[in-house]
């Protein structure tokens, strides 16, 4: 089973780090968007693919409560995010992995260490054309598939058609994600890697659109960009049974491909940001992240 709980530890210390910060009346004004200027405050928020739409929602619920704040959200995945939070060009990474060691050295180079906060939680579908005969695989067939050793669906019950593998770009987390958790079974010294022929598309948008109009395609997406014409497939364990991914299903632990989604600071926050992240924690913004799909966090 994939360990989906890594970093709750450090985010929930973090949280009420952030409720200390703001009764001890911290007020932090360095930073890429925090100017406070004649329409109030902007902070910068970029990153994950897998988070913009949420991010968006939240930014523009914030922004309703508290007109003076603007959050603005851009995607272009999450090491463009992390990348950007190290140069100093936005306040907030989002992000659907773990920022790496290499990442960390990068930011302290610079004079901080990036503070982790857990926003949501999320699983991956595995997906497919509506049309494919096949309802469930093992998650070693899923890593099979992507990797190359299957290359044909009738080698997983479908019919006599070439699979047609779909996946995000190498900057995105889900990407790495899947690479590390499903492809490499989170093995230390697993070096297996996508197959040569795998088509590389930009956004959850492109996957999806190839897979409505290939029958022979296969891709993953996070579950907030799941639509009804498309095909999940349930996936399994060896020798567990096979389970449809839900909020329910991430929640109680019996599916096996979900993850931990990410926000990251250049060091501990304060005022502005750190009210903004305060409420991204709270009932209102975790509401949102059930309404798109996505699984909220535990108080």
């Amino acid at each position: 089973m994939v360990t989906m709980s890594v970093s709750r530890c450090r985010s929930l210390t973090w949280a009420l780090l952030l409720a200390a910060s703001l009764l001890a009346g911290c007020q932090r004004t360095s930073g890429a968007g925090e100017e406070a200027n004649a329409a109030g405050t902007t902070i910068q928020d970029q990153g994950s693919d897998t988070l913009v739409n949420l991010a968006l929602a939240w930014a523009e619920a914030y922004h309703q409560e508290y007109p003076d704040v603007t959050v603005s959200v851009t995607g272009g995945g999450s090491g463009a995010g992390l990348a950007a939070l190290v140069n100093g060009t936005t306040d907030i990474a989002n992000a659907s992995r773990p920022i790496k060691p290499e990442e960390i050295e990068q930011a302290r180079a610079k004079g901080f260490t990036p503070q982790e906060l857990v926003v949501a939680r999320d699983a991956i579908a595995v997906l497919v054309n509506p049309g494919n005969p096949v309802d469930e695989l093992t998650l070693v067939q899923v890593a099979d598939i992507f990797s190359g050793r299957i290359s044909n669906w009738r080698e997983v019950g479908g019919e006599d058609r070439p699979i047609v593998r779909l996946s995000r770009e190498t900057n995105s987390g889900t990407h790495v994600y899947f690479l590390e958790h499903v492809l490499r079974r989170g093995e230390n010294g697993n070096e297996t890697l996508f197959s040569t022929d795998t088509l590389l598309l930009p956004s959850s948008e492109g996957i999806s659109a190839e897979i409505r109009q290939n029958p022979n395609a296969i891709g993953y997406d996070g579950l907030g960009y799941v639509t009804p014409d498309l095909k999940v497939v349930a996936v399994a364990e060896a020798g567990m049974p096979f389970i449809l991914p839900s909020i329910q299903t991430v929640n109680d632990g019996t599916y096996p491909i979900a993850r931990d989604l990410y926000m990251y600071t250049a060091g501990e926050p304060d005022g502005v940001l750190a009210d903004y992240l305060r409420w991204i924690l709270g009932p209102e913004a975790q509401a949102l992240v059930a309404s798109l799909g996505f699984v909220p966090v535990e108080p």
